[in-house]
């Protein structure tokens, strides 16, 4: 994108308080009509409800967000000065990866990054799992980690203690890439830029945020941030999760969309939910000598298929919409 002015624009419609599916609506309305951002912004009220037939509250939210412009336009300028990206979903480097896991319902239409872009689009692994993980599953996403970098994949993390950080430092000790998912904006991450400051120098770590460059941390972006780990993902590995929290969500939200996510078989005295997540449909496996060995007992995924059978009367409507934007063919 030439025109810094237009990330203005796309930073109003990303952060406008109005659900992803209307803004990707809007998305696919300006690229029938060979539209851009800017066009659609400049529109009226009157237009905005006659051409899309967006609703008075989502009008709003839409003028309150253009009045942001100005200051969405000297925010990008200081972004981009200090080597920032400004990533939209109909941009050729946006992850293909994301908008075909998510679909354009679920996905964001903007990403802020640092570091090498180029990450973005190459196989990828998630390795997550809890925080307070035993060391069980810390060994287990070394392991694993070392495993997927060593065979050119991209280990996906949320930074979050625990599993998350282990999966990191594991993936850049087998000089491996990763990218790093915030639940926070990206200009609040001072620390990490500086921890990893090398890495990403160096294009092996890239940092990416979905959230309002300012955004503080919080407990709901958290687990959203866990649907963009797993949509970014082409693998999912699951170390260890409690029950209920982040990982159990994510895990749970993955089968929901027909995911298959692999997780670390339990040992019989162990006490994690990652039981009672293979009984709901993800696979178990074991890591031994960096050879990983599914478990002797699969449980059937007959409730899975189902659930994505659901989601299979929508996958025409998808793929799409997914064209429009570049991503792809779907699952």
């Amino acid at each position: 994108m030439n025109n810094l002015n237009e990330y203005a624009y796309w930073m109003a419609l990303a952060h406008a308080a109005i659900k992803t599916a209307v803004k990707n609506d809007i998305l696919s309305w300006c690229h029938k009509q060979k539209k851009t951002v800017i066009d659609f912004f400049g529109l009226n009220e009157s237009e905005w409800n006659s051409e899309l037939g967006l609703d008075i509250k989502d009008i709003d939210a839409l003028s309150r967000a253009k009045e942001q412009l100005p200051n969405n336009a000297f925010m990008a300028e200081n972004l981009i000065n200090q080597g920032y990206s400004l990533i939209p979903s109909m941009s050729p480097e946006f992850p293909q990866t994301l908008k075909k896991n998510l679909k354009m319902n679920g996905c964001p239409v903007l990403l802020y990054a640092k570091g090498n872009i180029a990450l973005l689009n190459q196989p990828t692994a998630a390795v997550v799992g809890a925080r307070a993980a035993s060391e069980i599953s810390i060994d287990f996403t070394r392991k694993i980690s070392k495993k997927v970098a060593e065979e050119g994949k991209v280990v996906v993390s949320g930074f979050a203690k625990g599993v998350d950080r282990e999966a990191l430092d594991a993936a850049v000790k087998a000089e491996g890439s990763s990218i790093i998912v915030l639940p926070q904006g990206i200009l609040t991450f001072s620390i990490g830029f500086k921890q990893y400051y090398r890495q990403i120098v160096e294009g092996k770590v890239l940092v990416v945020s979905a959230y309002a460059p300012k955004m503080p941390w919080s407990t709901w972006l958290a687990m959203d941030r866990n649907t963009l780990i797993y949509g970014m993902a082409d693998e999912i590995y699951v170390a260890e999760s409690n029950n209920g929290g982040g990982t159990w969500s994510g895990v749970m939200e993955g089968l929901k969309r027909g995911r298959k996510i692999f997780i670390r078989e339990p040992g019989a005295d162990e006490k994690n939910a990652n039981k009672a997540l293979i009984e709901k449909g993800c696979i178990p496996i074991k890591i031994e000598d960096n050879i990983i060995e599914l478990a002797k007992t699969i449980p059937p995924l007959q409730h899975v298929s189902e659930k994505k059978a659901k989601y299979s009367t929508k996958k025409k409507k998808d793929s799409e919409t997914l064209d429009l934007f570049g991503g792809g063919d779907g699952e």
